[in-house]
């Protein structure tokens, strides 16, 4: 198929229904709201099931139900109205039910504003909502790899029977770049044999995320977390540029790893022994291929869009065998290559420090204060 220049909120939307979607509930919110009305025309168009929900909360809550029932469902929203779905998200954890969900990230907390941001880190890869849960987050940089993480979230959910999560920034979501859709894949028509689907002739599936009996609740707890070492064994997703001799890594996700990449180059063309890892799959998190690069990388920078979400990520897997800086920008700030070129440079010139947190010393010489 031809590449044609299409808007990252659309591309989703259409590589959603291109990947089997069945049912699409949700509520507008910029900077993804061009999602929505995407899957308004183009769902009942095929004769496919989008309710606009009164609420988030009413959004969630449809997702749950229809998951139930086996069908390809998802929703998406922005960081206030993730927010409000994170009870919803526990509840079709609890229930191991596969889902897909969309966040297009703006600036925070509170309402905040409408610009790109990343500080829906923690509430995604850490969990969010309440008990012992993981979600998978796949987190692209352009948007051709949006379109193919939101067709494989799809596959990753139904796999695992687990929340399969695209996180992107509202830049993604709203710039334009040549990409390929995938070919339409046909509805499924039949279910797993776990599903509610009221289908007589068979034995009646009960799907619950109660359970009052504490050793059951420790057993299904149990059976969540096996299954999330199965996915930390098979799903880690990331990609790396001029790491064959790099003795300095730059480390960032999505819009901020893009960025991120143009600095390295220009650090590259100066000299300077830098290379890129950009976590694809931020959960489960390519931990241990961090810690790899202890052995001969000198110093790490971590580059994000808000004051340093998966910092604490990458300090857990450098373990303190090498220093590691950081770059933050927030409030829906983007940063500048220059930015993080000077950024590397230091890092060249043996400025990183072992003393004190990162987010300290990046404060430090943001604001000029002791």
């Amino acid at each position: 198929m031809a590449r044609e220049l299409l808007k990252g909120n659309e591309a989703i939307a259409e590589a959603a229904i291109r990947a089997g979607l069945q049912a699409y509930f949700g509520y507008p919110i910029t900077p993804q709201t061009e999602l929505l009305e995407w899957m308004a025309h183009r769902m009942p168009e095929l004769g496919r099931a989008f309710v606009q929900a009164e609420s988030e909360l009413g959004a969630i809550n449809m997702v749950y139900g229809a998951a139930c029932t086996g069908a390809r469902v998802m929703t998406s929203s922005s960081s206030p109205g993730i927010s409000l779905m994170m009870e919803g998200l526990s509840y079709i954890a609890a229930t191991e039910v596969p889902a897909v969900l969309v966040d297009v990230m703006r600036g925070g907390p509170g309402l905040g504003n409408i610009a790109p941001a990343q500080s829906d880190y923690n509430q995604m890869v850490h969990g969010g909502g309440h008990g012992d849960y993981h979600t998978i987050v796949l987190a692209p940089a352009t948007i051709q790899e949006a379109i193919d993480l939101t067709v494989l979230a799809f596959d990753l959910a139904e796999k695992y029977r687990s929340i399969a999560v695209v996180l992107l920034d509202g830049s993604l979501g709203q710039m334009m770049e040549p990409a390929e859709l995938p070919p339409m894949r046909p509805v499924r028509q039949t279910f797993p044999a776990w599903a509610a689907t009221g289908a007589a002739g068979r034995e009646r599936n009960v799907l619950t995320s109660i359970y009052l009996d504490p050793p059951k609740e420790e057993e299904a707890n149990l059976r969540l977390l096996r299954r999330w070492q199965e996915i930390q064994a098979n799903e880690v997703r990331f990609r790396e540029y001029f790491m064959e001799d790099a003795r300095f890594v730059v480390v960032g996700f999505g819009s901020a790893g893009r960025v991120a990449l143009s600095a390295v180059r220009q650090a590259r063309a100066e000299g300077i022994p830098v290379g890129l890892l950009r976590p694809i799959s931020l959960s489960p998190f390519p931990t241990r291929q961090i810690a790899a690069l202890c052995e001969r990388a000198e110093a790490f920078l971590v580059v994000e869009m808000n004051a340093g979400q998966m910092l604490e990520d990458v300090r857990l897997a450098v373990n303190g065998k090498r220093p590691v800086e950081f770059y933050g920008r927030m409030g829906g700030v983007m940063p500048f290559p220059d930015e993080i070129l000077g950024e590397i440079r230091r890092l060249a010139a043996g400025e990183a420090s072992f003393e004190g947190h990162p987010r300290d010393r990046w404060l430090q010489r943001l604001t000029g204060s002791n």
